[in-house]
């Protein structure tokens, strides 16, 4: 077994997922700011923690935090429903991006 093996590089070593986890984070920044002038408690608890968890967390944690934001865009119930889409498309286009960066760096990194 390798001396790096169940270990992640520090995110600052993999710009090409760390910057689009932080364009992530800055979208759901506005997201979080129009639903609390929208009084809509359920987002506001809802995406509350995902910034920085977007900014800080490594990897695994990462793209978990990206698919719980991804899950808020479902076909029954989805943040569309109570947000204005000048914030929800940017933050799902965003959030797909981030998780498209994750997948390259784990299928070339296998």
């Amino acid at each position: 077994m390798s001396p790096t093996a169940g270990r992640f590089l520090p995110r600052h070593e993999l710009p090409e997922i760390d910057g689009p986890a932080f364009a992530a984070a800055a979208a759901v920044d506005r997201l979080l700011a129009e639903a609390r002038e929208r009084e809509s408690d359920r987002w506001l608890r809802y995406f509350a923690p995902l910034p920085d968890r977007l900014r800080d967390d490594p990897l695994p944690g990462l793209r978990a935090a990206a698919r719980l934001v991804r899950a808020a865009f479902g076909p029954k119930d989805s943040v569309r429903d109570a947000l204005s889409p000048d914030v929800t498309e940017p933050a799902l286009d965003t959030v797909d991006r981030l998780l498209k960066a994750i997948a390259r760096y784990e299928t070339h990194r296998a």
